[in-house]
């Protein structure tokens, strides 16, 4: 989109306006913090699930060579705005249009030694100045599919852009073989680094006593002596329809809702589906005194987490999760909810979801389209002790599998 363009759209549109905003300022920004003499590497992200892939680069570059700056960039505010403030990088700024004015300013300011697009950043003008000065340029977590512009007959004078890369860290066998008719052959099928960013996030995870008094663990047994607890994270409202209705009829599991909207008209929207079931807000039980919180806890049914920050903690006292978006644009995180050893239920709409295709080969996870197929599944669970064990074990095994991607880039690449 030119630069004109662009202008216009701001005009309407808030986040066209931060991007546009933003955009411009970077060279300024960049002019005003970039060190003289030192080396920058230069990792750019798209969004907030492109930067979730590139952190454990940043985080293990700056283990092993901490004598380089690091320099984040975003082209979308909803990348930007969470994570101007990362404390993994030295510099945050968004990324300037790709204009070759803008590319020759950007890269005259930073001078990188080298740089790391992550999963879909083809930036044509950048990319090929970066090509020009001889600055190693890297691919990771790239995903390719033959249904791409690249590979069309009206789109291979736009595949030109892939040659600038000088090496690409791809997830899978098939993107390694599509770059191999554009003739691209410097190619590593690595995985994707996201795997390794969620076993970090497992170890991060937070201890929640909310949580725990709500679905009754003591000490720190888990699993046992309580009632089954069924976790449904980053949920919209087709996904609640469906598992709200199976559990209304079974009392016999505690149920945590963590939606992806938490405004109060979607909560309202919960609240109706649930009928005589009750209910506890996370955040109404921070405020209680604790003793009162203790029995409302106890005694309720459903606790909605209606706030961030703590759904990939959360699923660790599932014994069953579900993975919203699959009845909209397309599932949200399933590895956060596998990482823990439990089963993963989603939505249809996951066909350009890598993982969603290998946890249901591996029988971890588990599709769904309408009522009939969850209460199918949930039966299936709720029935047999040992069929939600197995399934449990394959989804983290999987995920634990795939790891080590951020090793396999860094025992290549040159510095």
């Amino acid at each position: 989109m030119c630069q004109v363009a662009i202008a216009i759209a701001a005009i309407f549109d808030h986040k066209v306006r931060l991007r546009w905003r933003g955009g411009r300022a970077a060279i300024k920004t960049l002019k005003a913090n970039v060190e003289p003499g030192a080396k920058y590497v230069w990792f750019h992200a798209a969004s907030l699930g492109e930067f979730e892939q590139g952190r454990p680069l940043m985080e293990y570059l700056r283990k092993i060579h901490p004598e380089y700056k690091i320099l984040l960039t975003f082209f979308s505010p909803s990348g930007y705005e969470v994570r101007k403030d990362y404390k993994g990088a030295d510099i945050v700024c968004y990324m300037p249009v790709d204009t070759v004015t803008n590319a020759r300013a950007f890269l005259r300011t930073v001078r990188p030694v080298m740089a790391f697009f992550i999963k879909y950043e083809f930036w044509y003008n950048h990319l090929h100045i970066l090509r020009h000065r001889g600055i190693p340029a890297y691919s990771v977590s790239s995903i390719f599919r033959p249904n791409q512009v690249f590979f069309k007959w009206y789109g291979r004078q736009y595949a030109h852009v892939l040659k600038c890369f000088t090496r690409f860290f791809v997830q899978n066998e098939q993107s390694k073989e599509l770059l191999a008719t554009l003739g691209i052959t410097d190619v590593e099928v690595v995985g994707d680094t996201r795997f390794d960013r969620v076993l970090q996030i497992k170890e991060a995870a937070k201890k929640l006593p909310i949580v725990e008094t709500f679905i009754g663990m003591k000490d720190d047994r888990m699993k046992d002596d309580r009632t089954k607890v069924f976790v449904a994270g980053s949920s919209w409202l087709p996904d609640e329809e469906i598992f709200l209705k199976y559990f209304n009829a079974h009392p016999e599991w505690k149920l945590i809702i963590a939606p992806h909207v938490i405004a109060e008209s979607h909560l309202q929207q919960i609240l109706s589906l649930l009928g005589n079931r009750k209910v506890v807000r996370y955040t109404d039980a921070e405020k209680i005194d604790s003793k009162v919180t203790t029995e409302m806890l106890r005694d309720a049914d459903v606790l909605i987490i209606n706030c961030f920050g703590l759904l990939s903690s959360v699923y660790h006292y599932a014994d069953v999760t579900y993975v919203g978006g699959g009845f909209g644009v397309g599932i949200h995180n399933l590895l956060e909810a596998a990482v823990w050893d439990v089963p993963v239920i989603f939505g249809p709409n996951n066909q350009k979801f890598q993982e969603a295709q290998d946890l249901k080969a591996c029988g971890g996870g588990i599709e769904i389209k309408d009522y009939a197929d969850f209460e199918q599944a949930m039966t299936r669970f709720s029935d047999s002790a040992e069929s939600l064990h197995e399934a449990g074990q394959r989804a983290g095994h999987y995920v634990k599998s795939l790891t080590g991607a951020t090793q396999r880039i860094f025992s290549t690449v040159k510095f």
